[in-house]
C-alpha cells in the first residue's frame, strides 16, 4: 500500500495565489528599479574619463549602421502597404486625394519609430544580451573587473549611447523611405496624381509631430540599450541561460516600447491638443 503524504501543514491554495498577485507586482517594480539604477549608471559614467571614443564609434556603427537595411526594408514595405490598405477606404468615398497626409501622419506620429524600435530590439537587443551574457558566464566580465577596468563604462556605457543617439536616425529613414514606397504605390500603381499625393502632407505635418518622432525614437533607443545590457550583464546558468536572457529581452523590450509609446502619445496629444486633428 503506498503511504500517505502528510499536506496538514501545506498551505491553501488561496494564499498561494494571493501570494503571486502581491509578489509579482513587487518583483515588477524591483526590476524596473534595477534597470533604471543600471542605466542611470551607465549613462553618468559615460560622462567621465576615459573617453573611450572607439568603444562607442564601434557601438553605433553596429546598431546604426548594422541596422539601417532591414530598417530601411521595413520601412518601404510598411509605408507601400498603408498606401494599399487607405486606398481601399478612401476609393469608397472618392477621397484618394487624401492618402498621400494620412500615410505621412500615420509614419511620423506611430508607425516609424515604433515599428523601427522593434526591429532593432529584435536585432541589436538580442544581439548585445548574448554578447555580454557570453562574456559574464565565461567570467570576462570578471576578468576586466580584476584587471581594475569598469565592465560597465567599458562594455555597458557605449551600447546605451550607441541605441539612443542612432535610433532618432533610423526612424527619419524609415519615414523617407516609408514616404517613398507610399509615392510608388499611389502614383505608380493606383493613378493618384503626384500633386494630389503631396498637397496633404504640406498641411497636416507640423514641426510638433517630427518632434514627437524624435522623442520617441531617442526614448525607444535607451529602453532597448538599457534592458538588452542589463539582461545580458547580469545573465547566469550558462548557455541556456544566456538564451533564456535572449529571449526576455525581445519580449520584454517591444512590451515596454509599446507600453512607452502610449505613455508619450497620450502626454503628447494633451499637451499638444491641435496634433491629434487633421
Amino acid at each position: 500500500m503506498a503511504s500517505q503524504v502528510d499536506t496538514s501543514d501545506a498551505p491553501p491554495l488561496w494564499r498561494n495565489v494571493w501570494l503571486g498577485l502581491v509578489r509579482a507586482p513587487i518583483a515588477g517594480l524591483d526590476a524596473i528599479g534595477a534597470v533604471i539604477l543600471f542605466s542611470a549608471t551607465a549613462l553618468w559614467r559615460a560622462a567621465k574619463p576615459p573617453f573611450r571614443y572607439g568603444n562607442f564609434a564601434s557601438a553605433m556603427e553596429f546598431v546604426g549602421v548594422g541596422s539601417l537595411g532591414i530598417v530601411l526594408l521595413t520601412g518601404a514595405f510598411t509605408g507601400a502597404v498603408f498606401a494599399i490598405q487607405t486606398a481601399v477606404a478612401f476609393q469608397i468615398f472618392n477621397a484618394k486625394s487624401l492618402i498621400g497626409g494620412s500615410v505621412a501622419l500615420a509614419l511620423v506620429r506611430e508607425l516609424a519609430p515604433t515599428i523601427g524600435a522593434l526591429m532593432v530590439a529584435g536585432r541589436v537587443g538580442s544581439a548585445m544580451t548574448t554578447e555580454l551574457g557570453t562574456m559574464r558566464v565565461t567570467e570576462q566580465i570578471d576578468a576586466l573587473e580584476t584587471m581594475a577596468v569598469d565592465p560597465v563604462h567599458y562594455l555597458v556605457s557605449p551600447r546605451i549611447v550607441a541605441c539612443t543617439l542612432t535610433m532618432p536616425a533610423l526612424a527619419v529613414g524609415f519615414n523617407a523611405v516609408g514616404l517613398a514606397g507610399a509615392y510608388l504605390v499611389s502614383v505608380g500603381m493606383l493613378g493618384i496624381d503626384h500633386a494630389s499625393f503631396f498637397s496633404r502632407i504640406y498641411v497636416w505635418i507640423v514641426p510638433s509631430d517630427i518632434a514627437c518622432t524624435l522623442i520617441k525614437a531617442t526614448a525607444f533607443g535607451l529602453v532597448i540599450g538599457s534592458i538588452a545590457s542589463f539582461k545580458g550583464f547580469f545573465a547566469t546558468g550558462g548557455s541556456r541561460g544566456v538564451g533564456l536572457a535572449t529571449t526576455s529581452t525581445v519580449v520584454t523590450t517591444s512590451i515596454v516600447v509599446l507600453i512607452v509609446d502610449y505613455v508619450i502619445t497620450s502626454i503628447w496629444l494633451v499637451a499638444f491638443p491641435s496634433t491629434g486633428t487633421m
